[in-house]
């Protein structure tokens, strides 16, 4: 018997852990100039038929997985041992067995429901996925998914709370932009306006929201204009979240052959620091908690609660740029390899040591270069 089911290529990264359905393939809009991750697909809504043999081939993967941890005397914890059983099985057991595995290990208790936009599905026919989940995984306590805002403002907030009823607990919105002359320019199909009403819709029904914002997308020519507008659009949303992206110009993106082309420039690391100081410091009226949590943001412990946490999140920043010149290459370069998450890493003498030699390197033969190979770095990210 088959137990492979179908699985999309992204998710966010606050859903590592979760079990990944996919209930429809690729994107209904794919014309994002910053986007290259469904470049040459065709969008569709698989059956609900489908997406339900989907769960049921989890469940019976997930009954399998507790089976070897009985036989192996784990009394059906999924612990290390069942999963090096799994993920060493010289074949035996495929991508599918290996997700589920990794899924229970962590858990079990939250699903992140793909592809790129699931809540344009018929709203009876994702209450039906939603609550079929939710008999085959009485343990989820998460259901999540990504969502246009001009799908969340074509929706009824009574659609919502069904959906919230069903077991939909948070939605995941790319807002990138609040600022209209922007969003045209990078072809995101919706309006500043669209984005207040899908996301204030999202908020009444009691599901939570989740916005992601990218900083450095206004480029050298909309910075100023990106934050302040963004920031007034998320104030009146007043989201649960607002997640943190900064820009990284794909090879394969619209974006990259208008930056080619003179149309778009981009910004440095600390340019966009600044951005995102701008973008903090016009957020009002909200609780949000800000998230940082990406490998292409320089400041990866920018996260905090507003109001109350503002000053701290301004204050993170402006120790930045309190760091000397030298202080400031090492950390990039430290950020960009992956050793470094906080400004208090800084304080590792030896690592610090290693990284200024580097720098030094750098500075020696040619100082440009440091900033083309931190760019090759960053764009082996994502």
């Amino acid at each position: 018997m088959n137990f492979s089911f179908e699985q999309g290529p992204i998710r966010p990264p606050s859903e590592a852990k979760s079990l990944l359905i996919r209930a429809t393939r690729n994107c209904p809009w794919n014309k994002c100039a910053f986007c290259h991750t469904y470049r040459d697909t065709k969008f569709s809504i698989r059956s609900v038929e489908e997406i339900k043999e989907d769960i049921q081939k989890a469940k019976d993967i997930a009954d399998q997985i507790r089976e070897i941890s009985w036989k192996n005397g784990e009394g059906g914890k999924i612990s290390e041992l069942v999963l090096s059983i799994i993920y060493n099985s010289g074949g035996v057991y495929d991508d599918s067995f290996r997700s589920i595995a990794a899924w229970l290990y962590f858990g079990g208790e939250s699903v992140f429901i793909q592809d790129a936009n699931s809540i344009i599905m018929k709203t009876d026919d994702l209450v039906e996925v939603l609550s079929f989940i939710g008999e085959k995984f009485p343990g989820v306590k998460r259901i999540t998914s990504y969502c246009r805002s001009k799908t969340a403002s074509r929706k009824s907030v009574e659609e919502f709370k069904r959906l919230r009823d069903a077991g939909l607990t948070r939605i995941h919105i790319g807002m990138e932009t609040g600022y209209d002359p922007l969003l045209n320019f990078i072809k995101k199909g919706v309006t500043a306006a669209e984005h207040i009403e899908g996301g204030r819709r999202i908020r009444e029904s009691g599901i939570s929201l989740s916005e992601y914002v990218i900083p450095g997308l206004g480029g050298d020519r909309w910075s100023k204009e990106h934050a302040e507008e963004t920031a007034k659009v998320l104030n009146q949303i007043n989201p649960q979240f607002i997640r943190l992206r900064s820009l990284q110009v794909r090879r394969d993106t619209d974006l990259y052959e208008m930056r080619k082309r003179g149309e778009f420039r981009s910004i440095g690391d600390e340019d966009v620091l600044r951005e995102i100081k701008l973008f903090i410091e016009n957020l009002d009226g909200i609780e949000s908690t800000i998230v940082s949590d990406h490998i292409l943001n320089l400041l990866e412990e920018l996260e905090g609660t507003l109001p109350e946490d503002k000053e701290k999140l301004l204050a993170i920043i402006d120790r930045y740029f309190s760091l000397s010149d030298e202080e400031r290459l090492v950390y990039r370069l430290g950020r960009r390899k992956g050793v470094y998450r906080r400004l208090d890493d800084l304080s590792d003498t030896g690592m610090y040591l290693r990284l200024k030699n580097v720098v030094e390197q750098y500075q020696a033969k040619d100082k440009s270069r440091m900033d083309r190979d931190l760019y090759r770095i960053m764009h082996n990210f994502i």
